[in-house]
C-alpha cells in the first residue's frame, strides 16, 4: 500500500522551492513527481534581507512568513497535480521552509526556518510537519545538518566507503563507512555556492555562474585563498554548521586580498575555497572513501566538479544520479522522509552528526483536514 509524503525546501541559494511527492512504503523511496516552484524576485529579496539584522525585522518577518507559506502551499499543490494525487492520498507534508537565521554558537543557540505551516496545512488540507531543527538544538545539537540520516538510509553500501557531498549554498558531507558497526558522521564544510552566486550576481546580475564558465576564466589567487582559509570557523571541529548569515559578501569584502583583483580572479578563488574546504573535510573524516557522490546545485558547476575531481583523485566523483537518485531532489526527499519518521514516533537526528545529547523526534505537527482544503 502506498505511503505518500510531500517534501518542500527552499535552500540557502533561495533560487526556488523544491517540491517532491515520494512513496515511502518500500525499502527505498520512490520519487513520484518533482518540480522547482519559481520564487518571485521580490520574495527572494525580502528573504535575503531577513538573513541579516535590519530595521523593523519582526513585522517584516511575520509578513514574509505568511507569504512564503502561501508559496510553499502552491508548490505542494502543483507537485500533487503533476503526480495526479489528491490531498486524501498524501499522508503528510515535510516542510523545511527557508532558513533566515542559524545561530548554533549563540549564548542561547537557535535557528529559524520560516514559511508558515498553519497556512500550508489550511490551504492544502494536509497534515504538515515543520520546524525540524530546533528540537535537536534543544537537545544540545547544532540543528544541522539533518539530511545525513536520509543519506545513510538510501546510499550506504557494504561494498565500500562513500561520502555524500551536498553542494548547496553551504556544502556539507555525510561520511558512510562500509562497516555498519562504524558511526555515520557529517557536518558543514563551509561555502558551497552561496559566495559564488553572490559574487556573480554582483557583477553580472542573473542567478549564478552557468557551468562555472566565468570562474574558469579567472586565476585563483593564493594570497586571497590563504586569507579565506584563515577564518577561525574552518578550524572549528565537528559538529559544526553555518549559513549565509556568516558567509556572505560582507565577509568576502572584509578580506584585504579582494582589493585590486579582477572579479573573475575572485570568482576562481572562491571556487578554490569550496574545493579546498570540501576536500580537507573528506580527507580528515573518511580518508578511506573510494567514492564521492554529489547532489545539490553545485553538481551543475562543471568547473567546480572538475576541480574537485582533480583535488580528490584517485577517488571517483560523480552525481548521485549514478545510483538512480536525481541530485536535484535529495534534500526535498529527505524532509518527506523525516516527516514520516516524525509521525511514526521515530527519531530523525543523528547525534554523532549534530552533537545532540541523544536522538530526538523532530518537528512540529500541524494537522490537516482534507475535506476543508482551500479551493
Amino acid at each position: 500500500m502506498p505511503d505518500i509524503y510531500l517534501g518542500l525546501i527552499s535552500g540557502t541559494s533561495m533560487d526556488a522551492i523544491d517540491a517532491v511527492a515520494v512513496d515511502l512504503s518500500g525499502a527505498q523511496p520512490q520519487l513520484l513527481a518533482a518540480l522547482a516552484w519559481p520564487m518571485e524576485d521580490s520574495l527572494r529579496a525580502a528573504l535575503a534581507t531577513l538573513c541579516v539584522p535590519g530595521d523593523n525585522e519582526v513585522e517584516r518577518l511575520l509578513e514574509v512568513d505568511v507569504e512564503l507559506g502561501h508559496q510553499l502551499a502552491a508548490a505542494a499543490r502543483a507537485v500533487m497535480a503533476q503526480a495526479g494525487l489528491t490531498a486524501e492520498q498524501v499522508r503528510a507534508i515535510g516542510c523545511h521552509g527557508q532558513t533566515i537565521r542559524h545561530l548554533p554558537t549563540a549564548h542561547h543557540p537557535t535557528t529559524l526556518q520560516i514559511g508558515d505551516a498553519n497556512h500550508i496545512a489550511e490551504i492544502t488540507g494536509i497534515t504538515t510537519v515543520a520546524d525540524f531543527r530546533r528540537r535537536d538544538m534543544a537537545a544540545g545539537g547544532q540543528g544541522a545538518p539533518l539530511v545525513p540520516a536520509f543519506h545513510a538510509h538510501i546510499f550506504r553500501t557494504p561494498a565500500h566507503a562513500r561520502v555524500i557531498l551536498n553542494i548547496g549554498g553551504i556544502a556539507n558531507i555525510t561520511c558512510l563507512p562500509a562497516d555498519k558497526a562504524l558511526t555515520v558522521t557529517g557536518y558543514d564544510t563551509g561555502p558551497g555556492n552561496t559566495l559564488l552566486d553572490a559574487w556573480y550576481v554582483r557583477h553580472h546580475g542573473g542567478r549564478h555562474d552557468n557551468n562555472g564558465a566565468w570562474g574558469r576564466q579567472g586565476r585563483s589567487d593564493a594570497a586571497l585563498l590563504e586569507q579565506m582559509l584563515a577564518d577561525p570557523w574552518f578550524d572549528t571541529p565537528p559538529p559544526r554548521s553555518t549559513g549565509r548569515e556568516y558567509f556572505n559578501l560582507d565577509w568576502l569584502m572584509s578580506l584585504p586580498g579582494v582589493t585590486g583583483l579582477a572579479p573573475e580572479d575572485v570568482q576562481a578563488t572562491l571556487v578554490s575555497l569550496s574545493v579546498e574546504t570540501i576536500a580537507t573535510a573528506i580527507e580528515a573524516s573518511l580518508p578511506q572513501a573510494e567514492e564521492v557522490l554529489v547532489c545539490g546545485g553545485g553538481v551543475y558547476n562543471g568547473y567546480l566538479m572538475e576541480r574537485l575531481a582533480e583535488r580528490l583523485a584517485p577517488r571517483s566523483i560523480s552525481s548521485t544520479a549514478v545510483t538512480g537518485v536525481d541530485p536535484d531532489w535529495v534534500e526535498a526527499m529527505a524532509f518527506a522522509w523525516l516527516a514520516q519518521r516524525t509521525l511514526s514516533g521515530r527519531a530523525g537526528n543523528l547525534p554523532a552528526v549534530t552533537g545532540a545529547r541523544h536522538p530526538v523526534i523532530l518537528g512540529a505537527i500541524y494537522p490537516g483536514t482534507p475535506h476543508q482544503a482551500a479551493d
